[in-house]
């Protein structure tokens, strides 16, 4: 998954934030000021900056120094667009969902060439940026929603999702079907990827992949 700086003033919301990511399989590292970030940035490589807009120092110097190859997602505050003002990739409002964060994240990613990479989990092998998936060495034939609904599962591992919150993201927003197509959908995932026990069922909210062990707490988005 991706290497992300986390460049938020709020230690709580960065520390939030870096804690949801790193269940979703990303590695992150935080500053809290312009400058700050600036260092990070000439220590190390990253595939993604999420830049708070109200900084210290300043987000549009942060902004005007960056590496042109590094996809920058703004964090502003409701009713403001500051951040989409100075070259970001993408917005997104505060306060949000930690379901929006990881969507946007990965939207990010994706749009900028930056996603990809396996996700391992026992004996099952999703290549993302290949959308194949194998299960003891052998290749699994899903359908393009079966594998949507797993991609959706995999960004989002660890956090409890709503049967609506599935249907936006896997089959988009304009779908106007109803949500017992998610729970289909997820019995033939269970029994083609051998997932019974790790797509959990989570009591009236939806579903999880828990990777984690033994069990997940439940974060209802």
């Amino acid at each position: 998954m991706a290497r992300i700086l986390i460049a938020e003033h709020e230690r709580a919301v960065a520390d939030l934030m870096a804690a949801n990511l790193c269940l979703a399989g990303h590695s992150c590292d935080q500053a809290y000021t312009g400058a700050q970030t600036l260092q990070k940035l000439a220590d190390r490589p990253y595939d993604l900056l999420l830049l708070d807009a109200r900084v210290p120092d300043g987000a549009r110097s942060v902004a005007d120094r960056l590496p042109d190859d590094l996809p920058l997602l703004c964090l502003t505050d409701r009713n403001r667009a500051d951040g989409c003002g100075f070259g970001a990739d993408a917005c997104l409002t505060k306060p949000f969902e930690v379901v929006d964060l990881l969507t946007k994240v990965d939207r990010v990613l994706r749009r900028t060439g930056k996603a990809g990479g396996e996700f391992i989990f026992h004996d099952l092998r999703v290549d993302l940026g290949g959308r194949r998936v194998r299960r003891a060495g052998q290749e699994v034939a899903l359908t393009p929603q079966e594998y949507a609904l797993l991609e959706t599962l995999v960004v989002h591992r660890n956090l409890a999702l709503s049967r609506d919150k599935l249907l936006e993201i896997a089959w988009g927003y304009d779908y106007q079907g109803e949500t017992r197509t998610v729970d289909v959908h997820i019995q033939r995932l269970r029994r083609k990827l051998g997932l019974q026990k790790a797509i959990q069922t989570v009591y009236k909210i939806g579903y999880r992949l828990n990777t984690l062990e033994p069990s997940a707490p439940d974060r209802a988005v």
